[in-house]
């Protein structure tokens, strides 16, 4: 059975700093692309951040380029998504989602496994 399990969220101040991390079992993240979303409270949920199977990084948010980072690990079988200078607006639900093929996953649902979601909360 399959699990895709984000962790590292928590409670940072503006201008702080996270890492996330989703980590996968059951399947390999090797040759899939993998994606994060995140969802505001009472907003949609929006792409982030994208990480290709072979390593390419695309950032959907314009407001989060140069700020967010996306990352492998296929020997731990793990991604994550570095994110600096924290702004309130990036508080929400972060989620990653995994589409196994050639491309991206364009939306959260666009993929094969999901993750639950972890928390970030941004305050002063």
């Amino acid at each position: 059975q399959y699990q895709l399990v984000e962790s590292g969220g928590g409670l940072v101040q503006p201008g702080g700093s996270l890492r996330l991390s989703c980590a996968a079992s059951g399947f390999t993240l090797q040759n899939s692309n993998i994606g994060w979303f995140r969802q505001a409270p009472e907003k949609g949920r929006e792409g982030v951040v994208c990480i290709s199977s072979s390593g390419g990084t695309t950032n959907w948010a314009d407001s989060t380029k140069g700020r967010f980072t996306a990352s492998r690990d296929n020997a731990k079988n793990t991604a994550y998504l570095q994110m600096n200078s924290l702004k309130l607006e990036d508080a929400g639900v972060y989620y990653c989602a995994v589409r196994l093929g050639s491309r991206c996953p364009t939306t959260f649902y666009d993929s094969n496994y999901r993750g639950q979601g972890t928390q970030v909360t941004v305050s002063s």
